[in-house]
């Protein structure tokens, strides 16, 4: 069902994430996000001059290198383009992602390491959605292994979301052994 019809309005403002994850031949995976804002009409800007209607005033590209357990084994970090021409000297500093790995508490370790001025907010920002990028990317590979292994292990997955909630019926279906609600089958 889309949103309903809006109230006359002016557009203003574009703010375009992109996210695509890739299998390396290697057997590591490249996990690449991209921001990109423009605004509807030209406006000054003391270092650029003028950033005219459509062009990018942020236009920021990371790409992060993990393994099968999402360890981050290598950070780019690219600014294209930003309303100060400093922007891109904080590029360095995501280096600091390096050995970090994606999962619990990587919001907060990701701000200790470039809170403040020590990153920059939309690279940060960037992180989020690369973050489940890259747990989109991997779930079978990971899924597989964890089934292979037959530890017993309960998936990281259950409990992230309303549809995987421990007492429903997808988990009671997918993954009767750890549903903890009463006995349906759907």
């Amino acid at each position: 069902m889309p949103l309903s019809p809006p109230l006359p309005r002016t557009h203003i403002h574009t703010r375009r994430i992109d996210c695509q994850g890739y299998q390396r031949d290697d057997g590591l995976w490249d996990i690449e996000a991209r921001i990109v804002d423009t605004k509807s009409y030209t406006f000054s800007n003391h270092e650029r001059g003028h950033i005219a209607a459509g062009e990018a005033l942020h236009d920021m590209v990371l790409r992060v290198t993990v393994d099968d357990d999402l360890v981050i084994r290598a950070v780019e970090a690219v600014t294209e383009s930003s309303p100060f021409t400093i922007c891109g000297d904080v590029t360095p500093n995501f280096q600091r992602l390096v050995g970090m790995s994606i999962g619990a508490g990587f919001s907060g370790r990701v701000k200790q390491a470039l809170g403040r001025g020590e990153g920059c907010t939309h690279m940060v920002d960037l992180l989020k959605p690369l973050a489940a990028t890259a747990y989109q990317t991997l779930h079978f590979r990971r899924e597989e292994k964890r089934k292979a292994a037959n530890t017993g292990e309960r998936p990281p997955i259950l409990d992230t979301c309303y549809a995987l909630r421990s007492d429903g019926p997808i988990v009671a279906r997918e993954w009767p052994e750890f549903h903890t609600g009463p006995d349906r089958r759907d």
